[in-house]
């Protein structure tokens, strides 16, 4: 089957491919920045994107060797090209974070021959910590999510939370091997390789406890404990983690009221529902109970992570809860809405105390409990949404206007 992208590009779609929604324009000179975890599809995206594109995969290592030795390679043979033909689509960097000494080249050829680039990778921090050259602004910045609902027809929820969304994973029945084999050669060792830590043994330890730490307060004493090492260093690990885009820190809710807020500590979520289970070492059987409760908490909240950066929404998501355990997975921006996820498929009253405790505080826009129901119903102020009907809604646009 062939499917048209917003570029007239006939993309084949099959079983091997999904079309994903990252959108974005270019106009003739302007370059941009993509970002994903390793295995997110970028290089497949921007070779269905661009397949006209001159590309550098640095991947190879001949390639990217020959390139870290002279880098001014890289301007001479983009400059021997016809302008017609180097003009028509952006040249792609992929993974140009092994080659930082690139970037100086990059913008004397976007400042002076008015090159376009598309450069592509897994994390700035190497970049950042090299003092590399990130552009002064000549370059936009994108990222690519794993899979989200509107890039999986009839999305298989048990499958997703199993096998998780990145493309690859998603698209095998039991993708455990694979999982262990991501954890071991990427979180963990090429980390090391990247020079990111020196450490591998006690950094190897703290991607064992991620997993349980999804969708938690962070406790660093504890993760210290159990890692070996003190809280400094754990911290520096969860830089790591947010700067090679495989987590997010989710803040508390900062306005306060009447009730005492428990604690300023965030809480943290892994970046794909999948490795987190992995690590944790959890398989999702049923579409009930506590552990079905967690990784589809950690589903919505992907969920609206990708809407947010898919549909440039310039908002910020935190949790809410209070001393006497109260709690709202879920607030968007200042109590435009208030989300909380609930695995039930019969939802009681008792699931909604402290959403009602928030709507009583702070008079939400909108308060919404997303679960495993079968119809859309409302209970007073709050609206029980099946949780198909609520992505329908989210990617819709019908939500938080």
């Amino acid at each position: 089957m062939k499917n048209m992208d917003n570029y007239g590009i006939f993309i084949i779609m099959d079983s091997t491919h999904f079309h994903r929604i990252l959108s974005f324009d270019l106009p003739r000179s302007q370059s941009a920045f993509i970002w994903g975890p390793r295995k997110c599809g970028k290089t497949t995206f921007l070779q269905q994107k661009y397949p006209q594109s001159i590309r550098y995969d640095f991947l190879m290592t001949d390639l990217r060797f020959e390139m870290l030795k002279a880098p001014s390679l890289l301007r001479q043979e983009l400059c021997a090209i016809e302008d017609t033909q180097r003009l028509l689509s952006p040249v792609v960097l992929d993974e140009v974070q092994y080659v930082p000494q690139l970037l100086d080249e990059v913008q004397w050829l976007i400042d002076n021959k008015g090159i376009s680039f598309i450069l592509c990778g897994s994390s700035a921090r190497k970049l950042k910590r090299g003092h590399a050259n990130m552009l002064g602004g000549r370059a936009w910045r994108f990222q690519l999510h794993p899979l989200c609902w509107q890039e999986v027809p009839s999305i298989d929820l048990r499958k997703a939370l199993n096998c998780g969304l990145l493309p690859a994973h998603y698209r095998m029945d039991d993708a455990a091997r694979s999982l262990k084999a991501y954890v071991a050669d990427y979180l963990k060792e090429e980390i090391l390789e990247e020079g990111l830590t020196r450490n591998i043994a006690a950094f190897s330890r703290f991607t064992d406890v991620l997993g349980f730490c999804t969708g938690e307060l962070v406790n660093y004493n504890n993760i210290a404990r159990d890692t070996g090492v003190d809280n400094k260093t754990v911290k520096q690990y969860f830089q790591i983690v947010l700067d090679t885009l495989l987590g997010t820190l989710l803040p508390p809710f900062a306005k306060r009221n009447k009730r005492a807020i428990l604690t300023a500590t965030p809480k943290f979520y892994l970046f794909d529902v999948g490795v987190a289970g992995y690590l944790a070492k959890r398989t999702v059987n049923a579409l009930e109970g506590s552990e079905f409760g967690r990784a589809f908490e950690h589903f919505i909240f992907m969920e609206l992570l990708a809407w947010r950066s898919y549909r440039e929404i310039n908002v910020d998501f935190s949790y809410w809860r209070t001393s006497t355990g109260l709690e709202v997975d879920f607030i968007i921006g200042d109590a435009q809405a208030a989300i909380e996820v609930k695995g039930s498929s019969n939802i009681s009253g008792k699931e909604m105390k402290g959403l009602r405790a928030f709507i009583d505080e702070h008079q939400p826009k909108q308060a919404i409990v997303v679960c495993n129901e079968q119809r859309i119903r409302r209970v007073g102020e709050v609206v029980i949404y099946p949780w198909r009907d609520f992505l329908d809604a989210l990617w819709g646009g019908k939500l938080f206007g």
